[in-house]
């Protein structure tokens, strides 16, 4: 796999790397949809469950170039190369597109979903009663935690430790979108803006000779926690992509009606038109988190008026399915260079 790959291959998987990283951090968006769509899914997960018993064997005995080839090194060291930049770029400016253009983002997000399943369902040939109840089932589970309501922040670190388990499900599992998990379990913000602005900070203020952090308790606290939540994060990444592998393996198609059924009960979680609720304190005052940003509780949806607005919106929808459809080109002419 790794060395059948040229330099257009590994920019690309760079800039899937990017992809995946931004859909993350996006609440309702899972970048296990981009890696489905852009058509190396399977190979990811194949690639994470390669990180097992055998591989840390050779990892303590350093045979580091055996270890990299048995993991599929190449592919997976690119891939999240691009999902750390995107982690510090891509999504830094989606954050700052979602205030300025919220309504635009999300019918882009929209549409990027809805071709996501006509991709999956176009060529589906195993419908049968245990694959119908298996996306029947898919879609009540992606509808129900769409209307859960969110949970109070913990900061607990074993509690953070399950939150990164949980939260990195979206990378394993298309139409499971993570960042809505954690804020339903109350910990978006201080996992995913909190600590990640505290390692920022921290590691600008190491570039510039500046230390004083270590005797800033509330910083030394988000970086535990940052690091407890890594840790659970390649705890689940790894276990999940075991369990997936197996089950892909066994059940595969049963496996992809069930993912279909969570991508269309994710729709309501991205639907365009919709109202941010945000938290507040006990007095009615909108709740702040670190940065002074309010602190997102929910969403509460409706259908649009027919205005110039509500037409742009839908013409990002169509660009979101073509985006989707571009990538699916790209990834089936990809396989047919690879297969030739």
């Amino acid at each position: 796999m790794q060395s059948t790959r040229t330099l257009t291959d590994r920019v690309f998987l760079v800039i899937k790397g990017l992809a995946m990283g931004a859909a993350n951090k996006v609440p309702g968006v899972s970048g296990g949809v981009v890696a489905f769509v852009a058509g190396f899914y399977e190979e990811f997960i194949y690639s994470l469950q390669r990180v097992n018993k055998k591989a840390f064997k050779l990892l303590i005995n350093f045979r580091f170039k055996s270890f990299y080839q048995y993991i599929n090194g190449k592919f997976l060291s690119l891939l999240f190369l691009g999902m750390i930049v995107s982690y510090f770029s891509v999504s830094k400016l989606l954050d700052y597109l979602i205030v300025h253009y919220e309504l635009y983002v999300w019918s882009t997000f929209f549409g990027m979903i809805l071709g996501s399943i006509y991709y999956l369902s176009k060529d589906f040939k195993k419908w049968n009663k245990t694959t119908i109840t298996a996306l029947i089932l898919g879609v009540i589970a992606g509808v129900s935690i769409s209307f859960l309501d969110p949970a109070r922040e913990n900061d607990n670190l074993w509690f953070v430790f399950f939150c990164g388990i949980i939260s990195v499900s979206g990378m394993t599992l298309p139409g499971f979108s993570g960042s809505f998990i954690l804020i339903l379990l109350g910990n978006y913000v201080l996992l995913l803006v909190d600590s990640v602005n505290a390692l920022y900070d921290t590691i600008i203020e190491m570039v510039q000779g500046n230390f004083e952090f270590i005797n800033n308790p509330l910083r030394i606290k988000m970086l535990q926690v940052l690091s407890i939540f890594t840790l659970g994060s390649v705890t689940g990444l790894v276990t999940f992509s075991h369990i997936l592998n197996y089950i892909l393996k066994h059940y595969k198609f049963i496996t992809l009606a069930t993912i279909m059924g969570f991508i269309i009960g994710s729709l309501g979680v991205v639907w365009p038109w919709k109202a941010t609720i945000y938290k507040t304190a006990a007095d009615g005052s909108v709740r702040l988190d670190s940065a002074g940003r309010q602190i997102i509780s929910n969403y509460r949806r409706y259908f649009p008026e027919l205005n110039s607005e509500t037409y742009i919106a839908i013409a990002y929808i169509a660009l979101g399915i073509l985006i989707v459809l571009g990538l699916e080109w790209y990834g089936k002419h990809t396989r047919q260079h690879h297969s030739a």
